[in-house]
């Protein structure tokens, strides 16, 4: 069972170097054909054009929600945590942004930082069965 399953891992390994090889070359070939008739600046402008393009139709097509998928709740979740959980079901790139926005604010400042650490580990610890000495 696990020969199987590490078989499994390294296939899709395969093909998504494969993939990503061939995407690249794809990309040397689109530019080096513009290169033939536009300048060095325009050919790589318009190819990132052309992926970037590409990459946005992927996106709509494979990340579009289907009529059937989207269930309205009936009751509204309570408590701002609550919320912030539903907001970011609902829009994941709003969740990332967040996650950045707060990485940013602990990196800035290490104080901040040491106290969201204590209270991780300080709950960690309790969970555990470890107690606080005073």
């Amino acid at each position: 069972m696990l020969k199987g399953l590490i078989n499994k891992v390294v296939a899709g390994a395969v093909v998504a170097a494969a993939a990503l090889v061939a995407v690249i070359f794809l990309g040397i070939t689109v530019y080096h054909l513009l290169f033939l008739v536009l300048p060095p600046a325009g050919a790589s402008a318009l190819t990132f054009a052309v992926f970037a393009a590409l990459a946005a139709v992927v996106a709509v097509v494979f990340l579009k929600k289907d009529a059937g998928d989207h269930h309205d709740e009936d009751e509204e979740p309570e408590g701002l945590a609550a919320k912030a959980l539903h907001l970011i079901k609902d829009r994941p790139m709003i969740g990332a942004v967040g996650g950045l926005g707060a990485l940013f604010l602990l990196l800035r400042n290490p104080a901040l930082a040491a106290i969201v650490a204590s209270f991780v580990t300080e709950r960690k610890m309790e969970r555990r069965g470890y107690r606080r000495r005073r």
